[in-house]
């Protein structure tokens, strides 16, 4: 269609009242002629400097193509990579809906809605979304400092998917077996700093120890930080132990907060987190951390486009590319 052609239709077309359907089904068709190209020069591009991930070395030469991309053949150990290697993308297939995928990962859509909006099988949705999502979930900071909130949340313990169990099949939505938190139950540490950083820590099953705290916090508190937790003995050792500043909110007590000192923010991340993952009626315990991830990049709102994803995706992998 010539330029003058398309833009009466777009204009016609703007001036059309669309209803929630009839934009779905036009952000579908989009979607669907998404050429392979477009992402192919967004993966390249987001790979520019890239090292060999088997050996860290810098020096490099063509090497052909396969699968749409540049191989290059390092000039250190000899081994030939391309700008996939060594990311959570390598060896997916289907460039062309890459894109329209990650869009669908930014509404928040389930594994079936989002294969049917792209036009795939639910399998390989399910694979995409786990694979994509622990791409781009490294996109964090580095540490907190300031006011930082810290506090745990519990999920009922899960093994959905899993071919082999290690307890009896119980049904979905089931109830742990014992009172209060224990075993059956997986622990979700969340720190969020006053300024609007967050940080999520899978810390296993079962209520939160002062050695876990020390392996998932101390790296991530900036000096001179004003931690404020619960009453918990656990948090109380770890800030003893290492000198860190610390402020407990009693809510066995009935005390929500003491001026400043509080944990609205972090108790609200709790909230929003649960509310959402309900859509997604239960999810598997080897996988909460993306899931938390995921949600923690939503808020963020650092990434808020496909290209925006796809780009930290691959350089989260070429980071971890280092010498061995």
């Amino acid at each position: 269609m010539d330029s003058p052609g398309f833009g009466h239709l777009f204009a016609a077309l703007r001036g059309i009242p669309l209803h929630h359907e009839e934009r779905e089904q036009l952000r579908a068709w989009l979607a669907s002629i998404n050429d392979a190209a477009d992402c192919v020069a967004l993966i390249e591009q987001a790979a520019v400097g890239k090292c060999c991930p088997r050996c860290g070395g810098a020096r490099a030469h063509r090497c052909g193509q396969a699968s749409d991309l540049q191989r290059w053949r390092c000039l250190a150990c000899g081994r030939s990579y391309n700008a996939l290697t060594g990311t959570s993308l390598a060896h997916l297939r289907h460039k062309e809906h890459w894109l329209a995928y990650l869009q669908c990962l930014l509404e928040s859509r389930t594994v079936r809605a989002s294969a049917e909006v792209v036009q795939v099988h639910r399998t390989t949705s399910f694979r995409w979304r786990h694979r994509m999502v622990a791409g781009f979930i490294r996109e964090r900071p580095a540490q907190l400092a300031g006011m930082v909130e810290a506090d745990e949340t519990y999920l009922l313990e899960s093994q959905k998917g899993s071919r082999t169990l290690t307890r009896p099949a119980r049904r979905r939505g089931g109830v742990a077996s014992h009172r209060g938190i224990g075993r059956d139950h997986d622990c979700l540490l969340v720190a969020c700093q006053r300024q609007g950083g967050t940080l999520d820590f899978h810390c296993g099953r079962g209520p939160v120890t002062h050695r876990q705290l020390e392996g998932c916090l101390t790296p991530v508190l900036a000096p001179g930080s004003l931690l404020i937790s619960d009453s918990a003995a656990a948090y109380r050792a770890f800030a003893r132990e290492h000198g860190i500043t610390h402020e407990a909110v009693n809510l066995r007590a009935g005390v929500r907060a003491r001026g400043a000192i509080h944990l609205n923010h972090v108790n609200g991340w709790h909230s929003r987190f649960k509310r959402w993952l309900t859509r997604f009626h239960g999810v598997a315990s080897r996988y909460l951390i993306h899931y938390s991830g995921w949600r923690r990049v939503l808020d963020a709102r650092c990434l808020t486009t496909p290209a925006q994803l796809l780009a930290a995706t691959i350089k989260a992998g070429s980071c971890n590319l280092v010498p061995k």
